[in-house]
């Protein structure tokens, strides 16, 4: 049971930050971008339909990988800081496609992230 627990996934937001006109371009109709964090490399965007992760790789950062996780592909999530001492909290979700595991830094909004989550996926 232990290594189904484990992330397939892990990915790091670090600040937030404005959504870049590359993600703005790939939305569809009815679909708004929500919240937007810097990333190591990139960035990743929370939308009313998705979480888009994109990935700058190599040492120029020129080739980007983009990840689309639909909010209909979750299946449960949780979230965890330990409070106002914390530095860093936790988001995890269980898709159809994996784990995924979020690691976000001070500064983030957790509980906002839960929020729009239970949002979109409840709603």
């Amino acid at each position: 049971m232990a290594n189904e627990m484990q992330a397939n996934t892990t990915w790091t937001f670090m600040a937030e930050c404005k959504v870049p006109k590359e993600v703005e371009a790939m939305l569809v109709p009815g679909e708004r971008a929500e919240y937007a964090f810097k990333t190591v490399r990139d960035v990743a965007v929370f939308t009313n339909r998705r979480l888009i992760v994109r990935d700058a790789q190599g040492i120029t950062g020129k080739k980007v990988e983009q990840y689309s996780l639909p909010w209909s592909a979750v299946n449960m999530w949780s979230s965890e800081n330990a409070g106002h001492l914390d530095f860093d909290s936790e988001i995890e979700l269980w898709t159809r496609a994996g784990h995924v595991k979020i690691s976000l830094k001070r500064g983030a909004d957790v509980r906002k992230i839960d929020n729009l989550i239970a949002a979109y996926v409840l709603g």
